[in-house]
């Protein structure tokens, strides 16, 4: 029983000791026939050498469906909100958004939701294809 309390206390430093990007709030907001969807994010914000470079959305498949870059650290503004662009989805559609740590890769809260039902954090998160990573848009780097 010690040895394994003690596994689980080794676990939770080093996960609280790994920098996160939460997703805190997502919002939502009809433009003609699409949506823009509004992040919040809290993340571990040092500068351009460890920061949140984008959040995503995605459908329960994996798919990509939209990637807000972020261009510059936020160290000094946590949390944060972002707005992306509009694009079409079904309002009944459940949708996963997660952001992205930039040397780190997904480390953080994912929400999950629908437009109709609402965002909040997700308790179980699918095992997404890594390839996602590395699909377009990427950050072209920091600014500051």
């Amino acid at each position: 029983m010690k040895k394994i309390f003690s596994l689980l206390l080794f676990v939770s430093l080093l996960q609280a000791a790994t920098p996160q990007a939460n997703v805190t709030a997502v919002f939502s907001k009809k433009v003609k026939e699409s949506y823009r969807f509004g992040v919040t994010l809290k993340s571990d914000e040092t500068g351009c050498d460890q920061y949140a470079d984008w959040w995503e959305i995605l459908n329960e498949e994996g798919h990509l469906l939209y990637r807000r870059i972020l261009i510059h650290s936020h160290p000094d503004t946590q949390p944060f909100t972002r707005w992306g662009s509009s694009f079409e989805v079904k309002e009944d559609q459940t949708l996963y958004i997660r952001a992205h740590m930039n040397k780190l890769g997904y480390e953080g809260d994912v929400f999950k939701g629908s437009i109709i039902q609402g965002f909040k954090k997700a308790k179980e998160i699918p095992d997404f294809n890594q390839s996602i990573e590395t699909q377009t848009p990427l950050p072209q780097g920091c600014l500051y």
